[in-house]
């Protein structure tokens, strides 16, 4: 049997046992005392860190937090729950990009309607955007992932830089001088990190996707995307890049370990696991905002982040939203925080507490200043297109052969992208040009 056929079967066993999940918690609840039991699903841990105590404030609505696999897993099953009619969860996890694939065709609440409105504003600007189409709020934002420039202070020393780069002129000038340093030092790696590659045209001002309702338009030939794919284009030809070491495998753990690999620009929720993955240099990584495009500027992006949603065929929605709102902005945030998530509350960024709070393994960096800013600069005006989630595979067996190759160009890659999606696109149903 061939890897995919395993993991295709692995996938399918993972569905059916979340929709199996569900609809035994359904049955459970019965009995007509008021009881409520609640079934989310997640991928993030720190959601369980706030059931006790919202358990212990809601002594009749228990909550059962299912761990939900990969986040692909996780909407094939609430699509066929959907479908099926059964086995519905009251709550769900999305990526943000995925938001407006459940949300246009009515597969989730408007949470308008639940008061979700009035939170508003102890939101950052981008995250709430996040969660909202065509005006309506579909999710809470729950964790977020502002752009950030992580870097090795001792590797850049070496290299005689002396201080982070602050425009892309500067980034290509030091990663020049980290490649003589010789060996496997480089400044960053990349293997085709789609989204990296938009969060740089998102902060160079390049907004490809345009959404309106049902109508999609792409476009990746605008200024600010071309300026974007040029530079990091520039970077690849000039072999400043480590093109052999890919994002969360154990070479790249061993390349930020041994100091080989100078800087990654990330979401800030890395914060949370460099630690883990390159202990050996505890004290030389600090962070900083992204470099950028003009001397003097203050922009940022978006790479990565997710909120929850409660799907319009959930059978508990308005107990779902109590937790949702508990988890994501009330008592339960706190629990969550300290567990490690990073959250776009205001409140929670302005905080004098652990957001802020010197980290041993930042070199004594307060790094939450760092992130609340990054969180506050992201660039408006950001969509993604309502199938993404297909999008984003698709744009991975195109680029893998680029890397794999060094044939053809990213913005060749992204042109045969764009056709693609106009294709899947308007086969679903959308209006996509």
């Amino acid at each position: 049997m061939t890897f995919r056929k395993k993991a295709r079967l692995s996938s399918a066993a993972l569905v059916l046992t979340l929709v199996l999940g569900a609809c035994s918690s359904g049955s459970a609840d019965g009995g007509g005392d008021g009881r409520v039991n609640l079934t989310v699903w997640s991928w993030d841990d720190t959601v369980a860190k706030a059931v006790p105590g919202f358990e212990a404030a809601n002594p009749k609505i228990k909550v059962k937090v299912v761990n939900a696999g990969s986040s692909f897993d996780e909407y094939t099953a609430l699509d066929n729950a959907i479908q099926a009619g059964s086995g519905v969860p009251d709550l769900a996890m999305f990526e943000y990009f995925a938001v407006p694939y459940f949300a246009i065709p009515g597969k989730l609440d408007n949470l308008g309607g639940f008061g979700a409105d009035k939170l508003k504003k102890d939101y950052v600007e981008a995250a709430w955007n996040d969660v909202t189409v065509d005006g309506k709020v579909y999710a809470m934002p729950s964790d977020y992932g502002p752009s950030v420039m992580f870097y090795n202070q001792a590797t850049l020393g070496k290299a005689g830089v002396k201080k982070p780069p602050a425009t892309w002129d500067e980034y290509y000038e030091d990663a020049k001088k980290v490649r003589a340093l010789g060996g496997d030092h480089y400044i960053a790696q990349d293997t085709g990190d789609l989204f990296f590659l938009l969060s740089l045209i998102w902060q160079a001002g390049g907004r490809p996707f345009q959404v309106d309702g049902t109508k999609v338009h792409i476009d990746f030939t605008d200024p600010g995307t071309t300026k974007a794919v040029a530079f990091w284009q520039k970077m690849l030809d000039e072999g400043l890049l480590n093109t052999k070491v890919t994002a969360w495998s154990d070479d790249w753990n061993r390349t930020l370990n041994d100091g080989t690999l100078a800087s990654q620009i990330m979401g800030g929720w890395l914060t949370s696991s460099l630690p883990q993955r390159a202990p050996k240099v505890a004290g030389d990584f600090r962070v900083a905002l992204m470099p950028q495009w003009k001397q003097g500027d203050e922009v940022g992006a978006e790479n990565g982040g997710s909120g929850f949603g409660i799907p319009a065929a959930a059978a508990h929605k308005d107990a779902a939203f109590k937790f949702l709102e508990y988890f994501t902005h009330g008592g339960g945030l706190s629990s969550r925080v300290e567990a490690g998530a990073f959250v776009p509350n205001t409140s929670v960024l302005a905080s004098t507490d652990s957001p802020s709070k010197v980290d041993k393994y930042f070199g004594g960096q307060k790094v939450g200043p760092v992130l609340a800013k990054a969180s506050k600069i992201v660039a408006r005006g950001w969509q993604y297109p309502p199938f993404f989630e297909w999008a984003r595979s698709t744009y991975a067996d195109l680029v893998s052969k680029y890397y794999t190759t060094g044939k053809g160009s990213l913005a060749g890659i992204l042109e045969e992208w764009r056709k693609r999606m106009t294709k899947y696109g308007n086969e679903q149903g959308f209006e996509v040009d």
